[in-house]
């Protein structure tokens, strides 16, 4: 089958540091190379990949030190790039959230897009009502509670590579905090839990401009304690020391998370993950197997107590079977071959 995968261009495929969508985008498309398909990633020329790769800007977004830029010029050049090779695929696969829908209206059969952020936005359910032509796929089923009435083709829960990330069969004492700096993933909860119960804290999260002010106020005083580390924003080649040395990952987010791949990543690395019950938590993190699922930080510090009852071998058995990256590019092929305008899969193989 011929697939264009269509990336967002803030970050690199996959991401130097942070990142959500284009880390899940670089598996897809690996993956999909991997299973013999003829895949095209349209991204910036920084990207890694075992596909074909259509640059379309020299580099992504965040990390290009030019002082002035504009996301939304770059990501009409690369709709427009995809838009005039539309006929050399079968599928095309978008991650750019709606920007595209005016566009592809008229082969929107052709396409699917795959949601990757929250929905609950005030002017979300006018564009989704007006390109209802549009197959869109949810990242969790939670994700979907906003827009119930969109055109759904199914939820696929995002996976990751196996040999991405090692095990650990024992943690080194003390909880992880991966990710972003944001008042919605809630580090300060994360920093009360680690003094409430004795433990060291490390905190490997990256903050945006938005949140320099939340940082600086509100986390930064919190920083100074014996038992809380931060160490700034780290990348794949950290995480499997970092997540792997925690006894588990703390996210006590304060949001309708879409998905957390974090979750998943600690899950690969062996590490249970205790998790607030908002969001998508509850289909992620399976209770008493893979980690706990909390509604206040009693629970939270209660889970930490109960770390020891729990399997990391089985958890790491529970993200192979349930969140590698060939699951995901597989349930993704089932769901190209039932598009309206796609090639089917059969014919393409």
């Amino acid at each position: 089958m011929r697939i264009a995968q269509v990336a967002p261009l803030y970050e690199a495929v996959p991401p130097r540091l942070y990142g959500g969508t284009e880390r899940v985008v670089a598996h897809l498309t690996d993956a999909l190379v991997a299973l013999g398909h003829d895949v095209t990633l349209f991204s910036s020329a920084d990207a890694r990949t075992t596909a074909r790769l259509a640059a379309v800007r020299d580099q992504a977004i965040r990390l290009d030190p030019a002082p002035l830029k504009s996301d939304l010029a770059a990501h009409l050049t690369l709709l427009a790039e995809v838009r005039a090779r539309a006929d050399a695929f079968d599928v095309i696969h978008f991650h750019t959230d709606m920007l595209q829908f005016p566009m592809f209206e008229t082969m929107a059969g052709q396409t699917l897009t795959t949601l990757h952020g929250r929905l609950d936005l005030k002017d979300l359910p006018d564009v989704y009502a007006r390109w209802p032509q549009f197959p869109l796929v949810s990242i969790s089923d939670d994700q979907r509670r906003p827009l119930p009435f969109a055109n759904w083709a199914a939820t696929v829960h995002h996976g990751l590579p196996t040999d991405l990330y090692g095990y650990s069969a024992a943690g080194q004492g003390y909880l992880a905090f991966l990710g972003r700096i944001s008042p919605e993933k809630r580090p300060d909860r994360a920093i009360a839990i680690a003094k409430a119960v004795g433990r060291p804290l490390r905190i490997a999260a990256k903050v945006d401009n938005a949140d320099r002010a939340y940082f600086e106020d509100r986390i930064a005083p919190l920083l100074d304690h014996p038992l809380v580390r931060y160490i700034g924003e780290i990348g794949d080649v950290e995480k499997s020391v970092f997540l792997g040395g925690a006894d588990a990952l703390l996210f006590p987010i304060d949001w309708p998370e879409p998905f957390g791949l974090v979750m998943i990543e600690a899950m690969a690395c062996g590490t249970p993950v205790i998790a607030w019950d908002n969001g998508s938590a509850s289909e992620v993190v399976e209770h008493g197997l893979t980690g706990f699922l909390v509604r206040s930080e009693a629970e939270a510090c209660a889970a930490v107590e109960r770390l020891p009852e729990l399997d990391r071998a089985a958890i790491r058995a529970r993200f192979e079977e349930r969140f590698s990256a060939l699951a995901m590019a597989r349930r993704y092929l089932e769901i190209y071959d039932r598009l309206p305008q796609a090639r089917p899969l059969t014919e393409a193989a």
